[in-house]
C-alpha cells in the first residue's frame, strides 16, 4: 500500500451524514500536501466568474448533443458508447479535456452527418456507431472538465448542467420529432456539436490537467483566467502544485497503479453509484416509456409529455440544490423515490392482471412513472458521474473513470435489452439497496476541494478497509 497511513495522507473523510462531514472539513487540520481552502478574494470572485460559466456552457453543449441523440436512437447507442467508453480517461489524459471532447464532437458530427445523408441501412448503423463513440467519450470528460475548473463552492451545480443539458436534449427531439423528418432531426443534431467544436477556441485547458503534465505557467495562466484577473490564485495554485508533486512522489499513472488497495474505497463507490443507477430501471423507464402508458391503457403522448417536463423540472432543482443540501441527501432521496416509483407500477400491472379498473391501473402507472422519473433526475440520474469526477485522484482518474464509464453503459445496454415487466419489482429492490450503500458507503463532497477529496478519500480507504 504505497503511501498508506503517511503523514502525507490527511483528514479521514468519513461517510457519515452531510452536518458531520462539513463539520470535520473545515476543522480538521489537512496536513502538508492535502488543498487548504482558497483565499476569501479567490473563491469570492470565481463564484460568479463568466469565464467559468461560459466554460462549463461549452463543456455541456456536448451533453445536449448527447441528449439529441439518445432520444432519437435510444438503445442503439450504447454500443458505440461502451466502445467509446474503454479508451475514454486515457484520450483526456493524453489530449487533454478540450482535446476529447474535440474528437467526440468529431465523432458525433460524422455520426450525424452519416444520418443524414443515408443511402443505405449499412450507413445508418455506422452512424449510429460513430456517435455512440462520441458520446461515450464525451459522457466522461464533460463532468471531469467541469469539476475541474470551478471553485468548491459551486462545483456542484455546474457539474450538474450536464445532466440538465442531456435532459433538455431529450425533451427538445422529443417535441420536435414528430414534425419534421429524421434528415432533419440528423441536421439538427449536429448545431449542438458544431456550437461546442467553436466554443472550445476561446476556453482554457483544465488547470488540474496543465499541472498534471508539467505545463506550470499555462496552469497558471489558465487557473488565473478561471478565477479572474484581479483574483489571488496564490494559495489555490499552491495546493494543487504540492498535491501534483506529491502523487508523482507516492505513485504512478495508470492501470497498474489503479488496482492497488487504497484505491478500493473510491473504486467501490464509483462502481456500485453506476450499477444502482443502471440496474435500479432508469433505462427501461426511459427507453420504454410509451410501451407502459400504451399497455396500462393510458394516452402515450399525455403521459411522455408529462415525463418530459417532470424529468426537466426535477432536473432543475437538483441543480439548484447540489450545493446546498449536498450531494449524499439527494442520492437518498433520489433513491428511495425510485423504489417507491417502480412499486407503484409494478402495483398497477399487478391489479391489471386482476382486471381492476381501467381508472385505478392507469392512474397508478402514470404517477409510478412520474414518480420514479422525477425522483431519478434529482440525483441518482446525473449525482454519479458528478461523484466520479469529484473522487479519484487525477493520476488514476483516467482509468478509474474509463472503469466507471464502462459499467455504466454496459449496465445502459443490459437494461435496455432484457427490460420486462417483472423487471419493476427487481429495480424496486435494487433501489432499496442502493439506498443502503449510499448511506453507509458515498461520502459527501460538497464544499471541498479535489485535493481535500482525494487525500481525504485514500486516508479513508487505509483505515476502514485495510
Amino acid at each position: 500500500m504505497a503511501g498508506a497511513g503517511s503523514a502525507d495522507q490527511p483528514l479521514l473523510l468519513r461517510a457519515s451524514g452531510p452536518d458531520e462531514d462539513e463539520e470535520s472539513g473545515t476543522s480538521q487540520n489537512l496536513g502538508s500536501v492535502a488543498a487548504s481552502v482558497p483565499s476569501s478574494s479567490s473563491s469570492s470572485s470565481s463564484s460568479g466568474n463568466s469565464v467559468v460559466l461560459f466554460s462549463s456552457l461549452v463543456a455541456v453543449c456536448g451533453s445536449y448533443a448527447f441528449g439529441n441523440a439518445y432520444s432519437v436512437f435510444g438503445s442503439t447507442l450504447t454500443i458505440g458508447a461502451m466502445i467509446g467508453a474503454v479508451p475514454s480517461g486515457r484520450v483526456a489524459d493524453l489530449l487533454g479535456r478540450r482535446g476529447a471532447m474535440w474528437l467526440s464532437e468529431l465523432f458525433c458530427i460524422t455520426g450525424w452527418l452519416a444520418i443524414l445523408f443515408a443511402k443505405g441501412t449499412w450507413w445508418l448503423d455506422a452512424g449510429r456507431l460513430l456517435m455512440g463513440c462520441g458520446i461515450g467519450l464525451l459522457s466522461y470528460v464533460v463532468p471531469v472538465y467541469i469539476a475541474e475548473i470551478t471553485p468548491k463552492n459551486v462545483r456542484g451545480v455546474y457539474t450538474s448542467l450536464n445532466q440538465l443539458m442531456i435532459g433538455l436534449g431529450k425533451a427538445f427531439m422529443f417535441l420536435i420529432g414528430s414534425l419534421v423528418s429524421w434528415r432533419v432531426l440528423a441536421l439538427i443534431g449536429t448545431l449542438p456539436c458544431l456550437l461546442q467544436l467553436l466554443g472550445l477556441f476561446f476556453i482554457p485547458e483544465s488547470p488540474r490537467w496543465l499541472a498534471k503534465v508539467g505545463r506550470e505557467k499555462d496552469f497558471e495562466a489558465a487557473l488565473q483566467h478561471l478565477r479572474g484577473k484581479n483574483a489571488n490564485i496564490s494559495q489555490e495554485a499552491s495546493d494543487i502544485k504540492d498535491y501534483m508533486e506529491h502523487l508523482r512522489r507516492m505513485s504512478e499513472d495508470g492501470v497498474t497503479e489503479l488496482l492497488q488497495w487504497k484505491y478500493a474505497y473510491p473504486l467501490i463507490v464509483g462502481v456500485g453509484l453506476m450499477i444502482f443507477q443502471q440496474c435500479g430501471g432508469l433505462n427501461a423507464f426511459v427507453f420504454y416509456t410509451s410501451t407502459i402508458f400504451e399497455e396500462a391503457g393510458f394516452s402515450t403522448t399525455v403521459g411522455t409529455i408529462a415525463a418530459a417536463v417532470v424529468q426537466i423540472l426535477s432536473t432543475t432543482l437538483g441543480v439548484l440544490l447540489m450545493d446546498k443540501s449536498g450531494r449524499r441527501p439527494l442520492l437518498l432521496v433520489s433513491a428511495a423515490g425510485g423504489c417507491l416509483g417502480c412499486v407503484f407500477t409494478g402495483l398497477s400491472f399487478f391489479l391489471q392482471d386482476l382486471d381492476s379498473g381501467a381508472v385505478l391501473v392507469s392512474s397508478l402507472v402514470l404517477v409510478g412513472v412520474l414518480v420514479f422519473l422525477g425522483s431519478f433526475e434529482l440525483g441518482m440520474g446525473g449525482i454519479p458521474w458528478i461523484i466520479m469526477s469529484e473522487i479519484f485522484p487525477i493520476n488514476v482518474k483516467g482509468s478509474a473513470g474509463s472503469l466507471v464509464n464502462l459499467v455504466s453503459w454496459i449496465g445502459s445496454w443490459f437494461i435496455s435489452y432484457t427490460f420486462s415487466y417483472l423487471f419493476e419489482w427487481s429495480s424496486a429492490g435494487i433501489c432499496a439497496v442502493g439506498v443502503i450503500f449510499i448511506a453507509k458507503l458515498v461520502p459527501e463532497t460538497k464544499g471541498r476541494t479535489l485535493e481535500e477529496i482525494h487525500a481525504s478519500i485514500t486516508n479513508k480507504n487505509d483505515h476502514n478497509l485495510s
